[in-house]
């Protein structure tokens, strides 16, 4: 049976596990490398260089997910199908394995969505609705061309 100061000595040779010790360092730091007499801690310096790390990390992927939303709502609206693009709810499964907007995943969740939810459709009309201007050559009548032909 081992007593607990031996276990304590065992526990403080073996490296904290996810973690990479500073450089040239052979593992856990001795007490007189942190400035504390606590075996198996790290330098103060080194644990918050560590911790900004993580979070640079963190507000990167934020940042990637939220890119990656914002270019998936994007390909929707060109596509022109749904009336509100922010209808088709954003999932990874819309991404391709580089983590970019796979175009004919989109097109073919748009139309799965409009199979089970036709009302939410785009209303819009497209071509020709028999409005607006007409590029057919046809010579524009003008009342002002007809006043002065018919006062001369």
């Amino acid at each position: 049976m081992t007593t607990p100061e031996k276990t304590t000595e065992k526990a403080a040779e073996k490296p904290v596990e996810g973690t990479n010790p500073p450089e040239g360092s052979t593992g856990t730091p001795k007490p007189s490398e942190t400035g504390t007499d606590e075996p198996g801690t790290f330098p103060a310096a080194y644990v918050k260089e560590l911790r900004d790390e993580a979070a640079k990390s963190r507000v990167g992927a934020k940042r990637a997910e939220a890119l990656a939303q914002q270019a998936v709502t994007a390909y929707v609206e060109v596509t022109g199908k749904l009336a509100d693009p922010s209808d088709l709810p954003f999932s990874e499964e819309l991404l391709n394995e580089d983590g970019l907007p796979d175009r004919s995943k989109i097109v073919a969740a748009v139309d799965d969505l409009l199979t089970r939810k036709p009302h939410l459709a785009s209303t819009r009309p497209v071509g020709d609705v028999g409005q607006g201007a007409r590029g057919d050559g046809a010579p524009m009548v003008s009342l002002s061309e007809m006043l002065r032909a018919g006062a001369g």
